[in-house]
Parts: structure tokens; sequence; C-alpha cells
């Protein structure tokens, strides 16, 4: 299925689907068209049969610099599009908000691993966008902020929700309150990202791909089955969570790819995984 906007640009070689934001004039703000065309750009690679990592970048000099204050900042303050109502306005910015969460959660919901390649700025909406992957790396040059309170805002697009299950409540409580800068150095002691690359995105784009590669050459029907292994493990019990992964295995287990993986182990070669 053929992609375009003007905001993002994707590309697929291989296994590995790469989904660059593309809007390096504006330090790639997060505007309308970016909230409208991310879903459609989940929606391209999930529908890819070859396609078994996603990785997202960012062309340009920063990552993102976060919301288009710009252009939406007078949907932020109330505006409701001229509306006279009160009441039309507010629900007007409650449907702009769940917009935007459905546009993140699309990326959360994809069945691969999908990677975060940062450098420069990750500022708001973008550590609402690289919590929604399952593997952060970043460059020495990074610089990541919940900047949403410094400007008045609840952080409302995934941060406040899914970035405590990366760092620890003390780290999340503070880069939340203060809505302070930290770099590449003390993002990678709290945990936000696994782990550091170069000065600039040609290093942590390289090092993307070569855990992409890596993910790429294993069994698709596995990872996948990890993911969603791993996502119904939250908020259940262990036997809950061991009941989830043995109907997983029943179901798939007895797979083209298993065979796949004895045949090879037996001739000593690498397996070649179909994902049948």
């Amino acid at each position: 299925m053929e992609f375009t906007s003007a905001v993002l640009a994707l590309e697929i070689e291989g296994h590995v689907a790469t989904l660059w934001l593309d809007r390096a004039e504006a330090r790639n703000a997060m505007g309308s068209a970016l909230w409208r065309d991310l879903p459609r750009a989940a929606a391209v690679v999930a529908g890819d049969p070859s396609v078994r990592v996603l990785v997202i970048a960012a062309k340009g000099p920063h990552f993102t610099v976060g919301l288009d204050l710009k252009e939406m900042g007078s949907g932020l303050v109330g505006s409701g599009g001229g509306t006279s109502s009160k009441a039309t306005a507010r629900a007007v910015t409650y449907e702009a908000v769940r917009t935007m969460q459905d546009s993140v959660s699309a990326i959360a919901a994809l069945p691969f691993p999908v990677i975060a390649a940062v450098h420069g700025y990750c500022i708001g909406g973008g550590v609402d966008l690289i919590s929604a992957c399952d593997i952060r790396l970043c460059a020495t040059n990074a610089i990541f902020s919940v900047r949403e309170a410094k400007v008045a805002i609840v952080a409302d697009l995934g941060t406040l929700q899914r970035l405590p299950k990366i760092i620890s409540a003390g780290h999340m409580a503070e880069l939340a309150f203060t809505g302070k800068d930290i770099d590449a150095q003390r993002a990678a002691a709290i945990g936000l990202v696994n782990s550091v690359h170069g000065d600039d995105d040609a290093g942590v784009l390289a090092a993307s791909y070569a855990i992409a590669q890596e993910i790429a050459a294993n069994s698709p029907l596995a990872v996948r089955g990890t993911k969603a292994v791993l996502a119904a493990n939250d908020g259940k019990t262990v036997q809950e969570g061991l009941e989830f992964v043995a109907r997983w295995n029943t179901m798939y287990l007895q797979s083209n790819d298993l065979k796949e993986a004895m045949t090879a182990f037996l001739e000593h070669r690498a397996p070649n995984f179909t994902g049948d």
C-alpha cells in the first residue's frame, strides 16, 4: 500500500521499515498533519507481511520539539473553532486530544517491535511517541523533556501512562513535575533509553538498524507472540500471564518456523524464518 504524507516518510527495506519524522524546517513540530498521518503509516506497515520491525527516526537536526504550538495553540486555549458555546468548545478540545492520543496509541498497538532512534531535541509529544515504542536509543546530543508543566498543560498523550512502566516513580515524578531537560547520559542512567550512540543521527541510526536486523532474523511469529505476551502481562497476575502464553503457544507452537529452527540446528546453519 502506497503511503504519502507532507510530514512523514516511510521506507521499507527487507524486513525493516523506517518511519521518518520529515518536517525538518519546523524541527519536526507535531501538528495536525502528523496526528492525521501517523495512524495511516502504522496501518500501512501493519498490513505489510514483509515488515518485522519498525524504526522511528527523524530528518533534520532534531527528533521533534513536540506539539506545534503555532498551529494548535489556539485550540489548546479553548477557541473551539470560533463556537459561542463553552460546551461545544470543550467537546472540540476533547475530540482533538483523543485524536492525538489514538495517533500515538497506533504505534504502541503495532504487533511487531518498534525502535525509536532519537537525536537532538525530543520534547513533549516526542516523549509521548518514544514511550509508545519498545526500544529507545539515542545520540549523545539528545535532549529529552516532559515539557508540558512548563507550558501549563498536563501531559495527555501517553507519557504519564506509559513512561512509569519504563523508568522509576521518582525519576518519573521529577521529569513530569519540573519539565526539566535531561541529556543522553541521564536518560541512559534512568533507563529512558537502552543505550547512547555517537554524537549525531548517523550513529544512533546504525545502532538501531543493527538491533532491528537481529530481531528480524528471528521467527516473526515468535517475536510477535513475545510482544503480545508482554502486553498481556500488564495488570495481570503471574498465573494469568502463564495462562495467556499457554494459550498462545497452543495456537502457534506447531509452526513451520519451529520446524525450520530444528532443521537448521541439525544442519548447523542459520535458520531462514518465513513467519508460517
